[in-house]
Parts: C-alpha cells; structure tokens; sequence
C-alpha cells in the first residue's frame, strides 16, 4: 500500500516572500555547466527572512517573464564585467567574465521590476548593472580612468570581509534611514565603477575618493544598490538591516 500524500499548509504564516537571485555561468572540475552562486547572498536573504530561488541565465523571454511573474523581490549579485558595448566606455585589458546572456537577462528583469513596481536589490556588478540599464555610463577600470582613486580591489589580497574604506551615506535618503548610519565600513572588491548617474537615480552613498558606492530610485518601492558587499558583513548590525528591509519590501509584494 502507498504512502499517504504529503500536504504543505500555504496559509498566511507561510507567505515568506519568493526572492529572485541573479547566478553566473561556470563549469565544474569536470567540465561540466553549472548555474553557479556564492552561497553568501542565499545566506543573507535566510537570514533576513526570504526564500531565495536561483534564476538562471539562459531563460527565454516566455520562461524568465513567467518566473518574474511569480517573485516577491529580486537580488542582483556580483560577478564578472558588464559587457562594453553595453554603455559608453574607454576599453581596457582588465576587463574580463563577461557573459552577455547573463546581461542580456538582467537588463530585461531590471525592466520589467522598475515598470511594475517589484523591489529590487544590487550588490557590486548588480549595482553596476542598475546604473547601466538605467543609462548610466561605468569607468572599465577605476586606477587607471579616476585621478585620485582608492584602492578598490582588494580580493584576493584580503578576506571578503575586509574592511576596506568608509562610506559617506547621504542624510534623508531611504540607504541611510534603512542602515541607521551614516558613516559606515565596507570592504571593496571592484575594478570598475560607476561614472555618470542616470537622472532617474539618485547617488546615496560616498566613498572618500568621491567615488559614487550607492544609489536609489526614489519613486520606486524599493529599488536599492550598493557597490560594496554586505552579503560578507552579516555580522554588522546595518548589513543585516538592509537585507531584512529589502526582504520586508518583498513581503508586502506578496
């Protein structure tokens, strides 16, 4: 005789909300293909009460739009180079990992967020990647294009959650109401950076070489990226505030 069927109370106490994280392409050490994520973020959005699902990025325009249909929020994360002709730039020879299908769905999920009012987040490349997609323009390689710049790679040379510089949030913006600071310690591993802002954006954060480290869409429920990577500074009281935030925004969208 068969088992018994197994049914899951859906009910109200169990509509944590569904966030979308964006993955990168690698293959295993036998050559295989894999939709790879560094288990950091997926960390994060349990912690903060979310229930990530992975998005990979070889969905077709049906499969991704029916799958956005069904997120509360979406994370995007860090990973290689946005593709150059993707946005004004001067090219550079450090410019690597890019996968144009992975940009070429996250431009289109970007889209669909902002016009239909779905929360997004972006860390590092996911912030990088907002500012593109909304027009702005990236330097392809900070040392070489900002006079004046910090050191912002400091991967492998350091831990992830090394502390490398200070951030200056900007007072009244929703980044530092959500954080409750305004001075704030980050680590940095970025080779590129964002240029211009779109006008649609608003800059919210400052490294101390005047390097824009966060911005936000203000008329946006919430739409929110940062530079730095607080999915490896968990244990920080404002890291922790910003993905229960983003996962309390995604909540009232279910």
């Amino acid at each position: 005789m068969g088992s018994a069927p197994f049914y899951i109370n859906c009910g109200e106490d169990m509509a944590y909300p569904i966030i979308g994280v964006t993955t990168y392409q690698e293959k295993n050490d036998n050559g295989l293909p894999i939709v790879a994520l560094l288990r950091a973020y997926v960390d994060a959005l349990v912690q903060a009460g979310g229930v990530p699902v992975l998005i990979p990025c070889n969905l077709t325009d049906r499969t991704y739009k029916t799958l956005c249909g069904r997120l509360d929020g979406v994370l995007f994360t860090g990973g290689g180079d946005i593709a150059l002709d993707q946005f004004r730039c001067e090219p550079h020879p450090s410019v690597s990992g890019v996968d144009e299908e992975r940009d070429a769905i996250e431009f289109a999920l970007l889209d669909i967020l902002v016009h239909n009012e779905i929360p997004f987040l972006g860390i590092c490349r996911g912030f990088q990647l907002i500012n593109v997609g909304l027009g702005g323009t990236l330097y392809s390689h900070i040392e070489d294009q900002m006079p004046g710049a910090l050191k912002h790679y400091n991967y492998p040379e350091f831990p992830r959650s090394y502390l490398a510089h200070k951030v200056k949030v900007k007072g009244g913006t929703s980044l530092a109401n959500i954080l409750g600071e305004t001075d704030l310690s980050v680590n940095s591993l970025h080779h590129q950076g964002v240029k211009n802002i779109p006008a649609v954006l608003e800059p919210a954060a400052f490294a101390p070489d005047g390097l824009v480290e966060a911005v936000e869409l203000p008329t946006h429920p919430f739409g929110i990226a940062v530079q730095w990577h607080p999915e490896s500074l968990t244990d920080q009281p404002a890291s922790l505030r910003l993905f229960r935030a983003f996962v309390e925004a995604s909540s009232k969208q279910r």
